[in-house]
């Protein structure tokens, strides 16, 4: 698998409602932040012109929408989200095997298609929200057996907390990607994630690239804040 440079490895979340505050962003950023991540409520707002935005502002996209349809919808999505250039795409791994082997096979057709990671807990779960939805054997042993499907299925990897990516590695190797929202600096707060680690933690289990949303959005120097997250990684990689 081909080597992330320290500084590729931050994902900064675009969680904001407006393409004028993502584009405010993007300005202030994008001279120390390589990757954005553009979720349901950005995407929701202003469509595939952030992504445009993005591109244009010499950075990368992981799209966060994860798909969770029938595997026709599901990949048809997908190919219509390929052609804005995203460097990461995602789908629910709950969807199950045909429609992630239906999906990566329809990715697998294009040319330069972007990564297809599935989303195996979200990491506002706890266990004991886990039980109300039906899943009694806890969340690692369900995120290992989705991450398993999904890896077998044609995922190119995974959306995982940081708390179980050094179970994943030990389990699956390194050939797959790992990306971990959930990731709180310790000087951030941890509003309402629930399995979070720090950066150098989240690195040295096994994370291929970290989402950070608010810990920088809401820091009084945001600059600053993502390069202290960098600094991080580059120790973890170290």
């Amino acid at each position: 698998m081909k080597k992330i440079k320290p500084e590729e490895r931050l994902i900064v979340a675009l969680d904001v409602p407006t393409m004028a505050q993502a584009a405010k962003w993007l300005k202030k950023l994008s001279p120390v932040v390589k990757h954005f991540k553009v979720g349901s409520e950005l995407f929701t707002a202003a469509g595939p012109e952030t992504l445009k935005k993005v591109n244009s502002a010499g950075a990368k996209v992981f799209l966060d929408l994860k798909f969770f349809d029938i595997p026709n919808t599901m990949a048809s999505a997908l190919e219509s989200a390929a052609a804005l250039k995203p460097l990461l795409v995602n789908i629910h791994a709950l969807s199950g095997p045909a429609a992630i082997a239906h999906c990566a096979q329809s990715l697998k057709k294009l040319k330069n298609p972007p990564k297809l990671l599935a989303v195996t807990i979200l990491t506002s779960f706890t266990e004991q929200e886990l039980k109300k939805i039906g899943f009694s054997g806890g969340v690692e042993k369900t995120v290992l057996r989705l991450c398993r499907m999904a890896l077998d299925a044609g995922a190119d990897g995974v959306v995982a907390s940081p708390m179980e990516a050094a179970k994943l590695r030990r389990e699956f190797g390194d050939y797959f990607l790992i990306v971990t929202p959930g990731v709180r600096p310790a000087w951030s707060a941890k509003n309402d994630q629930q399995r979070i680690a720090t950066p150098l933690d989240a690195i040295k289990n096994g994370a291929d690239y970290i989402v950070v949303g608010r810990p920088i959005l809401g820091a009084p120097n945001p600059l600053k804040a993502a390069r202290m997250v960098i600094d991080e990684i580059e120790e973890a990689c170290s």
